[in-house]
């Protein structure tokens, strides 16, 4: 049965990197991928297939804006064949605009939480594995916390108790994973500090490339 919403035009491989934004998408490709191929366009959620500098397979896949459409995304990904995933993405959080955090558990916050499974508040988990290999590759640079995940931004200030940053994507994808049986971890980048002001498009590519680079190396260096 064919995906529903994906319309593959180049084969995927069975890790992929996850990012909201088509552009972030094409920009990763072009940084991480020899010879990158367009996979999907269909319904603007660009994606490119290729192979890395090791001529190992990977995609990187865009899933557009918030949990549904991520979840959306993941389903089709698990009929393409793909096995794990990481999502690289965005966030509002206390510390400085620029800083990668690497998720420990994602908090559900209300709205279309219980879709995937989730109760206001329940956690999602990331595969541990997964998450071990991705902290190695972002180094002693990044922070480790907890992101919770709501249907629409939500600033710094306003996060619930145990929370150190807040984004509108990573519960669903790591709880959709989980029923999928598709391996996944996420990191982000603090695109908003406490402060509000949110750091500048040449700081925010920097600071996804790292991320993106990351991902990469702990998807084709797992066992």
């Amino acid at each position: 049965m064919p995906p529903t919403r994906l319309r593959p035009t180049a084969s995927f491989a069975t890790s992929a990197v996850l990012v909201g934004d088509p552009g972030r998408a094409l920009l990763l490709a072009q940084e991480l991928l020899e010879q990158p191929k367009m996979s999907n366009h269909a319904r603007g959620l660009w994606g490119y297939s290729g192979q890395d500098d090791d001529g190992i397979e990977l995609t990187i896949q865009s899933t557009g804006m918030g949990g549904p459409s991520a979840a959306l995304v993941l389903a089709d990904l698990d009929q393409l064949g793909v096995e794990r995933v990481v999502r690289v993405g965005s966030c509002a959080a206390a510390g400085r605009g620029g800083e990668l955090l690497l998720v420990e558990r994602a908090l559900a916050g209300s709205g279309s939480a219980s879709a995937f499974g989730l109760a206001e508040g329940e956690a999602a988990l990331p595969d541990p594995q997964l998450t071990e290999r991705l902290g190695l590759a972002l180094g002693e640079g990044a922070c480790r916390g907890v992101v919770a995940s709501f249907d629409a931004p939500r600033h710094p200030a306003d996060l619930p108790p145990g929370a150190d940053a807040a984004d509108m994507q990573t519960a669903a994808v790591l709880a959709q994973a989980k029923q999928l049986g598709i391996a996944a971890a996420a990191t982000l980048v603090v695109v908003e500090g406490e402060g509000g002001a949110a750091i500048d498009d040449v700081a925010r590519d920097d600071a996804a490339k790292r991320a993106g680079r990351a991902a990469a190396n702990a998807l084709l260096t797992l066992d």
